[in-house]
């Protein structure tokens, strides 16, 4: 009787664990399986406009089809792109580069943005430029980014999957 016992415990015990295996497995599958997220490459760079970090402008690379990715520049002119909410990184594959205000000017993009104006407000934060050059004073009271790398933009990449750098060297003529 001993002998039957125990296999029949050891019977249980399978049936317990190929349970629980189904259920595990089943519910990977069910967790990673759903989504409908593109595949994203990380993006960061950086963008100069003669020369001069460009700070405080919307940057937006725009896939052929899908969720565009966005990001902003800091006071040292790097960004990196969003997703969406806290998901990092750019659809894969070809995309449009929009720097600046899409729907306007240069001059329509800085109080959409929400730039400094004012050499008072520069000097106000941690974040912002401290000791600023009169070279960078002038970049950040009138940034005038040209069509040709906002609403007419000619600025095109390609988005591998991975982390990807793209800096952007702009001229103001």
């Amino acid at each position: 009787m001993a002998y039957g016992t125990g296999c029949k415990r050891a019977n249980s015990i399978r049936r317990l664990l190929l349970i629980a295996l189904t259920y595990l497995m089943t519910g990977a599958i069910g967790c990673n399986g759903g989504t409908d997220q593109p595949e994203l490459g990380l993006v960061a760079g950086t963008i100069t406009i003669d020369g001069i970090p460009l700070p405080g402008v919307a940057v937006t690379f725009l896939p052929a089809d899908g969720r565009p990715a966005m990001g902003k520049t800091d006071t040292n002119g790097r960004y990196q792109l969003t997703y969406i909410r806290d998901t990092k990184g750019c659809k894969v594959g070809h995309n449009r580069v929009q720097i600046g205000n899409t729907e306007g000017s240069g001059e329509e993009s800085s109080e959409q943005l929400g730039e400094v104006t004012t050499e008072d407000q520069l000097l106000e934060g941690d974040d912002l430029v401290q000791n600023p050059t009169e070279q960078t004073l002038d970049m950040l009271v009138a940034v005038d980014i040209p069509e040709r790398y906002n609403t007419q933009s000619e600025l095109e990449v390609e988005v591998k999957p991975g982390e990807n750098t793209f800096d952007f060297s702009l001229t103001s003529h």
